[in-house]
């Protein structure tokens, strides 16, 4: 009803990909159009809850199941969209085991009811479907399934389609506005071999030919690419946090050859969620616990159902984005995907051309864990360092209504422009309670851009629409442009920035504090020192040039 690519799983070379992606991407098609807009099939109708039932065969990369989709009427209309990726196929739809009428439309597959749609009944569909889903070649950059085996030769499957859609596995309203209230997701694997989906474990079913079938209940509202399937011989272990809400179910499934690796880097778990709360407020999903979950891949956000490949080592895979050395003092996965538990599952993009709201707020997050545990000159210096792999190559916001996303600034250059935000709250308790407020603002609710950055300025207590412009739709770096003036004067503008652009900045005349508070106009400051210095906080991420006397 209410309703992450990552540096969630991020390589640099995902970055740049992400980039060059949206760079390129300014055609598109009719089917991009039935993928990233609410459509008229879609409109009429809110999602309430999903009944995923499946039976997945590692033997010859199949699935096989039905999605029962209930929701509840908004308009009396007739024609209902659901989407389904080839080489997946729908077999059929029924409504009260009567067989229904279904076209299809490339990837969207129009179901015609036949029973009248009242508003404000709740009604439901069922819809079987089976197939050998798109194989993931480069997961999680590239949706799909990924099917591996471990070394002992067992299955090692998981799923992973943020961007290209839940619906290249299973049949869903996939567009990331609409979420089901709660989530029942049931799957049957070979002997020997166990699921971890989202949410709880409510059951586990044995069959006669020795297979399993694992019952996981999401008592949240859970987004469709947080969806998650990971198959393996797992073994378990679990642990408990005490939060804000409570007491926290933590539990761990890994390959049984990582078991003791994993008992010491998962500690970290409880270290990111004593700063995330502290930050963020309460973890959002304490019905449905937390877990970190082992996979054949480096990992993704999928809700309450976390998933790791990280090599069981401090960094991103063992090195530092940030080139400060801070980099290695955590887990890069543990902390930058669990922060998206905050940022991507509990307030979520309308649209993925917003994907800003999850990575640039994650990306940020990590400096915040640094801050909590070794303090904000560690937090400061990692976030500056990130600056190093900004591209400035397309804006951070990307096309609506058809599927797109920006550029991988989104990560580390939309960080920078959370870190200018603290700067110009100068008040870290202030900027904390803005966080929090967020997190309890649109509390388990998909949002815009607009709605973001409405918040932050009333919060902050200033139009902050010039600065958003600046670093979301536009490339340019700003630059405080200065020049001293005979007379003990000194003159200061923004140029290279969009119109208006009124960021306010701390400089440093002769060492000494200063606020100024430029325009795209010339300003003036007077009675200065003679030979004065000037020097802008590193903090900000923004150009400093000294103009000569004309």
């Amino acid at each position: 009803m209410k309703k992450r690519h990552l540096f969630g799983a991020l390589a640099l070379a995902g970055i740049l990909n992400l980039g060059t992606t949206a760079a390129q991407a300014q055609e598109f098609t009719h089917q991009d159009t039935i993928r990233g807009s609410i459509t008229p099939e879609r409109a009429w109708w809110d999602l309430t809850f999903y009944d995923l039932n499946i039976k997945v065969n590692p033997q010859d990369s199949s699935l096989q199941g039905s999605n029962t989709i209930r929701y509840k009427v908004l308009k009396p209309e007739q024609r209902m969209q659901v989407d389904l990726q080839s080489p997946m196929r729908i077999e059929r739809v029924t409504q009260n085991d009567k067989e229904l009428k279904v076209e299809q439309e490339g990837n969207a597959w129009y179901v015609q009811l036949q029973e009248p749609q009242k508003i404000g009944e709740e009604k439901e569909i069922k819809v079987f479907y089976s197939g050998k889903p798109q194989v993931s070649k480069n997961p999680p950059w590239s949706g799909g399934m990924t099917w591996q085996r471990d070394s002992k030769g067992n299955p090692f499957v998981a799923t992973s389609c943020q961007g290209d859609g839940a619906s290249l596995w299973w049949p869903c309203k996939d567009h990331m506005y609409d979420e089901p209230d709660s989530m029942r997701i049931s799957v049957r694997v070979p002997k020997g071999l166990t699921d971890v989906s989202n949410g709880r474990l409510e059951k586990v079913q044995e069959h006669a030919d020795g297979s399993k079938t694992f019952s996981w209940f999401v008592a949240n509202p859970i987004n469709n690419y947080g969806v998650n399937v990971n198959i393996a011989d797992y073994v378990h272990f679990s642990d408990k946090y005490k939060g804000e809400k409570g007491e926290l179910d933590l539990n761990y499934y890994v390959l049984p050859v990582n078991l003791e690796k994993a008992k010491k880097q998962f500690k970290q778990v409880n270290q990111m969620l004593e700063a995330f709360e502290y930050w963020f407020g309460p973890y959002p999903f304490y019905e449905d616990g937390y877990k970190l979950v082992e996979v054949p891949y480096l990992g993704m956000e999928h809700q309450s159902s976390v998933t790791y490949g990280n090599g069981y080592q401090n960094g991103y895979r063992g090195s530092d984005l940030s080139g400060t050395g801070w980099g290695k003092k955590f887990d890069f996965i543990i902390v930058h995907e669990s922060g998206h538990e905050w940022f991507a599952n509990n307030i979520t993009y309308k649209d993925i051309a917003d994907m800003w709201i999850h990575e640039s707020f994650t990306n940020y997050s990590e400096s915040l864990f640094l801050d909590y545990h070794y303090g904000t000159t560690a937090a400061n210096e990692y976030i500056i360092g990130l600056r190093k792999i900004i591209q400035n190559d397309t804006p951070i916001i990307g096309k609506y209504d058809v599927n797109n996303q920006g550029s991988g600034d989104m990560y580390p250059k939309g960080a920078n422009m959370l870190h200018n935000l603290r700067q110009i709250v100068n008040n870290d308790e202030k900027w904390r309670s803005i966080l929090r407020g967020l997190n309890k603002e649109f509390y388990h609710q998909t949002v815009t851009t607009k709605q973001i950055e409405d918040y932050l300025s009333q919060q902050v207590g200033r139009n902050l629409n010039p600065v958003f412009d600046q670093y979301l739709r536009d490339i340019r770096i700003p630059k405080l442009e200065y020049k001293l003036m005979t007379g003990n004067k000194l003159q200061y503008r923004w140029t290279n920035a969009v119109a208006n652009f009124d960021m306010p900045v701390r400089v440093y005349l002769n060492g000494k504090e200063q606020w100024l508070e430029p325009t795209t106009k010339w300003q003036e400051l007077k009675n200065i020192k003679p030979y004065t210095k000037l020097q802008v906080d590193d903090n900000f991420y923004v150009n400093l040039s000294q103009v000569p006397k004309a």
